[in-house]
């Protein structure tokens, strides 16, 4: 499967009004977004952010806000970078890791529909942990909650393909948009929990919760394609 052929195969179908928008640099720009920004999911993360973050004054808010978001920049940004010689170091193929993504994707995907953060993104002893920390924006707010199995996931499937120049600035724009809207969204959690209150966001993780489990479904088959065990669709 060549490479445009690949990402057709995960973006589906979808017709796009206009010529800029059939191009195979936006779709997979988008594509690369919406996942990274899904696994992320900052907006799932508000309530343990509220939690944790709770008697602290504004000024420390923000400070672990900022700590949060730069760890998962990094995190993500040095998986994206050292994608490939993880999989040559480990032997891993792309379509095994398709599918392995794919199932902890759709897990996370489960979670969320039922507008529950997953276990592989936050454990209740991690929240409870960084609650008694005095500074908990590294562990657990950077990692796992935000950069969690899941979006290292969908960052190494992204990179397992050997992408092109523009490929990887894609996805490095990515990572760096979706930590930038991480920071804005635990800077303000108080205030976007008064607008939205608890049934808009738990509305935002099921409707986040859908796409996911969509692209889980796609890595997986993309994933049994590649290996032959579904026959390739021209």
């Amino acid at each position: 499967m060549n490479e445009i052929t690949h990402w057709t195969a995960i973006l589906g179908p979808a017709k796009v009004v206009g010529h800029g928008l059939h191009s195979t640099y936006v779709r997979f720009s988008v594509l690369a977004l919406s996942s990274i920004f899904f696994l992320v999911d900052p907006f799932a993360a508000i309530p343990s952010f509220i939690a944790i973050t709770s008697g602290a004054d504004s000024k420390r808010r923000r400070a672990m806000a900022i700590k949060a978001s730069l760890t998962c920049f990094i995190v993500l940004t040095a998986f994206a970078v050292a994608g490939r010689l993880i999989f040559r170091m480990f032997g891993i193929t792309l379509p095994a890791f398709e599918i392995a993504g794919g199932l902890i994707l759709l897990l996370i995907g489960i979670d969320m529909l039922e507008a529950r953060r997953s276990p592989t993104q936050e454990a209740s002893e991690e929240t409870q942990e960084g609650a008694s920390k005095e500074d908990a924006g590294i562990v657990p707010l950077g990692i796992p909650m935000l950069a969690g199995p899941g979006a290292i996931s969908s960052v190494m499937v992204l990179v397992g393909s050997s992408p092109t120049a523009w490929q990887m600035v894609a996805i490095l724009s990515a990572i760096a948009i979706t930590a930038f809207a991480s920071y804005g969204v635990l800077n303000g959690a108080d205030r976007l929990r008064r607008v939205l209150g608890e049934t808009g966001i738990r509305i935002l993780v099921r409707i986040m919760g859908l796409l996911l489990m969509a692209l889980a479904v796609q890595f997986f088959v993309n994933g049994l394609t590649d290996l032959g065990v579904i026959a390739k669709q021209d």
